[in-house]
């Protein structure tokens, strides 16, 4: 069996729906494959930032969140184990009053790109990418797949892998790239009760935990541990673990029954950071996490996923068809713009991440310094901002390390850029 259709997107995950909607949106006829029958529950990919929203605003996505409950959220703060803030970015005062993050169901948000997805995209699930198919050239021109009628052909001009941080693709094609794993992992919990109006992030000896609300009066918790930290322990050491954590994190004691109640739910997750050294080649494109990851704590993973798919769909339109010669000059420019915007996200993601998650004495003592003088100094006050809702790239210059540690002086401090 063999069919044809203009794009092939392997994954229906966030990156995979986001990439059948911006290109859907182009009147392509797009094959959205998935291995999966059903998605299963997972903690992963609720918060969505300003940069990916307004993408999610011109697909009709962040209206349908809004009417299924999102909660908006107007602040990221960093805090001490007592609720004293270190660091707060105020989206709506720097970035603009409309601009906030929204907290939602992964699955809620799949379902809400899902529904975006015009007549010229096909969902297929409980489908098996194969391999691939290349033309004379050694082209990327499709993918035969296996689905419950058999085996399938499917030519396209242009392939999407979007199918995980352990592409088959990506490998396949040889496009490289390493994961690495942080040297700790995240417990999460999902505790009854509406205990958050904002993202809060306190930093403790034992590392992060993370706070923010969730549709339906619920509120979700990710606390770090150790590799081996809970291992073997049965729910009595569980108990009495949970117990010990709000012990050294005062501001959550309201909700410590609440944790207690949430542990036969609880997911443990590893934290792995990856970023592919190639983004294309002829015929293929990687978007979301078959690219890209970060540590959680940036709220940076899916959002980027998004503005990939977007990306991708605006280089497609500004050259105009979806003939192979065409397809592969978008994908150069793809490759081009997208990839300096990837690095400055991992590198963003990363700093954030130790700086929060370090339990070592002079790493929090360093992690504290940077977010009190950070937090002083409204120009890179309004940079991290601007960084971490992914709206623009404001990288940081060694001086403004220098500033933030305390070790000069910044003339330009209260110099604020919207």
């Amino acid at each position: 069996m063999s069919e044809e259709v203009d794009v092939l997107v392997c994954g229906a995950g966030v990156g995979g729906l986001a990439t059948a909607a911006a290109i859907g949106a182009l009147g392509a006829t797009v094959l959205l494959v998935d291995k999966l029958t059903r998605r299963p529950p997972i903690a992963k990919g609720e918060l969505l930032q300003p940069g990916a929203l307004s993408s999610l605003r011109e697909w009709g996505a962040e209206e349908i969140l809004l009417r299924q409950g999102a909660c908006a959220l107007d602040r990221l703060s960093i805090r001490a184990p007592d609720g004293e803030s270190l660091l707060a970015l105020d989206y709506a005062a720097v970035l603009g009053p409309k601009e906030r993050l929204l907290a939602a169901d992964h699955q809620t948000i799949l379902d809400a790109l899902e529904a975006t997805l015009p007549g010229n995209v096909t969902i297929r699930r409980g489908v098996r990418v194969d391999r691939l198919i290349r033309d004379s050239a050694g082209r990327v021109a499709g993918a035969h797949i296996q689905q419950p009628g058999g085996e399938t052909a499917v030519r396209a001009r242009l392939v999407v892998a979007a199918d995980g941080i352990g592409s088959k693709l990506r490998a396949e094609a040889e496009m490289g790239g390493k994961r690495a794993e942080y040297a700790h992992r995240l417990l999460s919990f999902e505790v009854a009760g509406e205990y958050a109006g904002e993202l809060s992030a306190y930093v403790t000896e034992r590392g992060l935990r993370l706070v923010y609300p969730l549709p339906g009066g619920t509120t979700r918790v990710y606390t770090q541990v150790g590799p081996d930290e809970l291992r073997g322990i049965g729910h009595v050491g569980l108990v009495g673990w949970t117990h010990r954590m709000v012990d050294g994190v005062p501001a959550l004691d309201p909700m410590r029954d609440g944790l207690v109640a949430a542990l036969a739910g609880r997911q443990l997750l590893p934290v792995p950071r990856f970023l592919a050294p190639s983004l294309a080649k002829p015929g293929l494109a990687l978007v979301g996490e078959s690219a890209h990851a970060v540590h959680p704590m940036a709220a940076q993973g899916m959002n980027t996923a998004i503005t990939d798919a977007a990306a991708l769909a605006d280089r497609l339109r500004a050259v105009g068809g979806f003939a192979a010669a065409d397809v592969d000059e978008a994908l150069r420019s793809y490759q081009r713009e997208r990839m300096p915007m990837l690095e400055h996200i991992a590198t963003v993601s990363h700093n954030a991440a130790r700086m929060i998650t370090d339990v070592s004495p002079l790493g929090r003592l360093l992690g504290r310094t940077l977010m009190r003088n950070t937090a002083r100094n409204p120009r890179l006050l309004a940079a991290t901002c601007h960084n971490m809702a992914g709206v623009d790239v404001r990288p940081l210059r060694l001086t403004d390390r220098f500033y933030q540690l305390g070790l000069l002086r910044d003339a330009n401090a209260q110099v604020i850029a919207r």
